[in-house]
C-alpha cells in the first residue's frame, strides 16, 4: 500500500543531511548529556530578540484582546506594516519601492515557494550558485521547476558568473542567489551582482518570458569586518529580493518574511497579485499577524551582532588550532571548510564519534567541505577543540 506520493517518499528517502545531524545530536545529548555533546548542526539563532521586543509584546498584548486584533489581516499583509516595511526596504536597497511591490509572507521559505508557484511551468529551470540551501530544490520542485546549480569559486565561494551565462537555457526561468550565504558564508561584491544583473537583462532583451534574478536575503544583517552586503534591485529591473526576520531579529518561530520587486519591473503589479494569491491559495493566507505587529515595531532594531562576531572569532580559532583549511566567513554564522582528506562523509563520522556535530558539504550539494553553525555559546565551541584536533589526526 502507498499512502503517500512517490515525488514525496523520494524526498524523505534524501531527507536533509542537517535535519539528519540534528537529531543525530539530540541521540547524543540523551545519551551522554548536553554538556558532553557540541553540536554545530542548526543554524537555529540563539541569541535574544532585542530588548525592545519585551515592551513591544506588552503593547501588543492590549491590542490581542480588541475584536479583531490577532483575526484574519489582507492576504499581502498588513496595510501599516507594508507601508513601514516598503520604506526601509527602499532605503536599504535604494530604490523607491512602494507598499504595492512588498508582499508579507510565512517566513522567506513562504515567499520564495509562493513566488515560483506564480512564475513556473512544469521544466522550468532554477539555477543558482552551489554551494546552496538544499531545501531550494523542493520549493520550485512542487510546481515541476528544476533546479540546475552550478559549482562557485573556492575559496571564498562567489558565484562563477561565466559558468552561470553558460548554464542559462531558453527553459530558465529564475537565478536564485543568496547573498550572505548559507552555508559559505560569503558576501557577494557589488561587481558580482552587476555582472548577475547585466546577464539577467541580456538575456531578457530576447525573450517573452523573462529571466528573473532573484535574491534571498534573510541573512543581511549579518556582515562582519566592515562589509557591506549590497543591494541588488538596483541592477535589473527583472530582480527581486527575499528577506525575512527569523534571524536579525531572532524570530524564527514567528515566521515573517516578505518579498519586494524591483518597481521599473514590467507588469509589477500583475506578478505582485499572483504571489499575493499564490501565498493564499497554498494555504499560508497570511503571515501571523502578531508576527507582524511586533516586526512591524522592531522594523530598524537587530539582535546583538558582536555576540555572534565572537563566536566567529572563537570558531576561527578552534579551526586554525586543529589544522583545518577554511575561507573566513563575512557574513551569516556559518563556516564552511575543507574536509581534511578531501571525503566530507569520512571525517562528519571521526567528528560523529568525538560527540562533534557538523553537516557534510553533499547536503549542500559540495562535496569535500563541511559546515558547521555558530549559534551556540562560546564554550561550546571552545569544548570541541579537542574533537576537532583528535578528528583530523585520525
Amino acid at each position: 500500500m502507498q499512502v503517500i506520493a512517490k515525488a514525496v517518499q523520494e524526498q524523505m528517502g534524501s531527507a536533509s543531511w542537517i535535519r539528519k545531524m540534528f537529531e543525530k545530536g539530540a541521540e547524543l545529548k540523551k545519551a551522554f548529556g548536553d554538556e558532553q555533546v557540541c553540536d554545530f548542526s542548526l543554524g537555529n539563532p540563539d541569541v535574544p530578540p532585542p530588548a525592545k521586543a519585551r515592551d513591544a509584546l506588552c503593547a501588543l498584548a492590549d491590542q490581542a484582546v480588541r475584536p479583531y486584533g490577532l483575526g484574519y489581516c489582507p492576504n499581502a499583509g498588513l496595510p501599516a506594516f507594508r507601508e513601514a516595511l516598503a520604506d526601509f526596504l527602499a532605503r536599504q536597497q535604494d530604490v523607491p519601492l512602494r507598499a504595492e511591490q512588498v508582499v508579507v509572507t510565512c517566513g522567506a521559505a513562504g515567499a520564495l515557494t509562493s513566488f515560483f508557484r506564480a512564475v513556473l511551468e512544469p521544466g522550468d529551470e532554477v539555477i543558482c550558485p552551489a554551494p546552496y540551501f538544499v531545501e531550494y530544490g523542493a520549493y520550485g520542485g512542487h510546481f515541476g521547476g528544476v533546479l540546475r546549480p552550478v559549482p562557485a569559486l573556492p575559496p571564498d565561494f562567489q558565484p562563477d558568473v561565466a559558468a552561470i551565462e553558460a548554464a542559462v537555457t531558453e527553459r530558465t526561468r529564475v537565478l536564485l542567489i543568496n547573498s550572505p550565504n548559507n552555508p559559505t558564508g560569503c558576501v557577494y561584491t557589488r561587481e558580482t551582482l552587476e555582472r548577475l544583473g547585466a546577464l539577467v537583462d541580456r538575456v531578457n532583451a530576447a525573450r517573452e518570458r523573462p529571466l528573473f534574478l532573484v535574491s534571498d536575503e534573510p541573512y543581511r544583517f549579518f556582515a562582519y569586518d566592515g562589509v557591506t552586503v549590497s543591494p541588488v534591485l538596483p541592477f535589473s529591473p527583472f530582480s527581486l529580493v527575499v528577506g525575512s526576520f527569523s534571524k536579525s531579529l531572532s524570530l524564527a518561530g514567528e515566521r515573517i518574511g516578505y518579498l519586494a520587486a524591483n518597481p521599473a519591473m514590467p507588469q509589477v503589479k500583475t506578478l505582485m497579485d499572483a504571489v499575493t494569491m499564490t501565498s493564499r491559495t497554498l494555504g499560508f493566507v497570511n503571515a501571523p499577524v502578531l508576527g507582524q505587529r511586533l516586526a512591524m515595531a522592531l522594523l530598524e532594531e537587530g539582535v546583538n551582532l558582536d555576540v555572534y562576531d565572537r563566536r566567529r572569532q572563537a570558531m576561527a580559532a578552534v579551526l586554525t588550532q586543529a589544522g583545518i583549511r577554511f575561507a573566513m566567513p563575512r557574513g551569516a554564522f556559518y563556516f564552511f571548510p575543507e574536509a581534511p582528506g578531501g571525503d566530507d562523509l569520512a571525517f562528519v563520522q571521526r567528528l560523529l564519534e568525538r560527540n562533534v556535530l557538523v553537516v557534510p558539504g553533499r547536503g549542500f550539494g559540495f562535496p569535500g567541505y563541511f559546515r558547521l553553525s555558530f549559534c551556540v555559546e562560546e564554550a561550546v565551541i571552545a569544548r570541541s577543540a579537542e574533537g576537532f584536533q583528535a578528528a583530523v589526526a585520525g
